[in-house]
């Protein structure tokens, strides 16, 4: 590996590939998906890859709040806190290995969460909608989420979260105008962030998925699952990126799957393609953008230095961004014996099955690190996919 040019302002000396000016970790939504993210972040903690902006839709909000939340040496026990108490609502017994039994023990798990909801998050009502006030929470939805308000203050300093160093963005969608918004601890003046501190209900709105969660009221406007218009909070992050960064996009739902055979593979398939196309088309957008950039950039230095002068270069010159940033997916891949319920299976076997795919996921990232260490010290842009097998491929510019 070359040496790490002090130019560019490297860090993470300790790391196992060098850090540049921003390290983001991007969380999907995912439901209970998301102990794939908590196992993600124990990893990159336990080589020393520091986190400076977490970003994150539904599940992923959580876990970013909790991260950003709490100082480094507290974030670990706080995410298993979590994930222990959301995963106890039934017995951890063992299963043997065998894809039928586990599919029969994971469908009977999805169907409890359904029927009596998850320790510390939400709970069916006990009147049906039908019979409630019209417009009231209970009348849009199935499931009172007050539980996860009562969690969050317990888990997370608002302070620290909202003054601390990590950036944290959530994304949700207005209900009434449709629009996607983020609050943003580092929001410009006049967006969220600024002048709105985020609290419980911030997160709690971009995990508000209906008809199961009732929108989250803030300030005059309601709320919903942010994963409506978009599951992954990637374009955001690269549109307000300052400098040169690494990306780590937490993928709960692969782009790429087996041809469905029976009902119930065609709608887990439906739900990998409708959460996952949207990353995929971020990326691919970005690093088309910044190959155009680099070919207007190389024209324009073609020019005679007075025309480069002209006002008019300039101005274009100021549009065009140079900042290098390396994508690197890392991707949940579904268990066979895994359903389209998968994202609602609370049960501990398979939260700790999530939590330990995480792990290995980073693993399998830097098992080929070389190759994306020397994209940061050479400054290039690139995707990189964390295939099947520990297979690492790249899409650079």
């Amino acid at each position: 590996m070359a040496d790490i040019d002090p130019a560019r302002r490297l860090k993470g000396q300790n790391a196992p590939v060098p850090l540049p000016d921003n390290v983001a970790l991007l969380l999907q939504g995912g439901g209970a998906l998301g102990s794939f993210q908590a196992g993600v972040y124990e990893r990159l903690d336990d080589l020393k890859i520091e986190v400076d902006w977490v970003a994150g839709i539904s599940i992923g909000a959580v876990n970013a709040a909790i991260i950003a939340g709490n100082p480094p040496e507290r974030r670990m026990e706080r995410l298993h806190r979590f994930w222990d108490l959301v995963s106890g609502g039934m017995p951890n017994f063992w299963i043997p290995e065998n894809d039928h039994i586990r599919e029969a023990a994971h469908l009977a798990a999805a169907g409890a969460v359904a029927m009596f909801g998850v320790p510390g998050f939400f709970r069916p009502h006990i009147i049906p909608p039908q019979f409630m006030p019209e417009g009231s929470p209970e009348a849009t939805s199935l499931y009172n989420v007050g539980m996860l308000e009562a969690t969050l203050n317990e888990l997370i300093d608002w302070k620290l979260l909202n003054e601390g160093p990590v950036r944290l963005s959530v994304g949700a969608v207005d209900v009434q105008s449709g629009d996607f918004v983020y609050f943003d601890t580092r929001g410009r003046d006049g967006e969220f962030g600024a002048n709105t501190k985020i609290d419980a209900r911030h997160i709690m709105a971009s995990g508000a998925l209906p008809p199961g969660f009732p929108a989250i009221k803030i300030g005059r406007r309601y709320y919903w699952d942010g994963g409506i218009v978009s599951n992954t909070p990637l374009a955001h992050v690269l549109d307000h990126a300052s400098g040169d960064t690494l990306a780590f996009q937490v993928d709960l739902f692969p782009a790429e799957g087996p041809l469905p055979k029976e009902l119930t593979d065609v709608y887990s398939r439906q739900k990998d393609i409708q959460y996952s196309s949207r990353t995929r088309q971020v990326t691919d957008q970005y690093l088309r953008m910044r190959r155009e950039h680099k070919m207007v950039r190389d024209a324009l230095r073609t020019l005679p230095p007075e025309m480069q002068d002209h006002p008019k270069i300039k101005a274009v010159c100021e549009t065009l961004r140079d900042e290098a940033v390396n994508i690197v997916h890392l991707i949940y891949r579904s268990r066979n014996w895994e359903s389209g319920a998968r994202d609602f299976e609370f049960s501990r076997a398979t939260m700790l099955d999530h939590w330990q795919q995480g792990r290995d996921a980073v693993d399998g990232v830097m098992c080929k690190g070389d190759i994306l260490a020397q994209n940061i010290l050479n400054g290039e842009s690139a995707a990189f996919d964390l295939d099947r097998h520990d297979h690492l491929t790249e899409k650079s510019i």
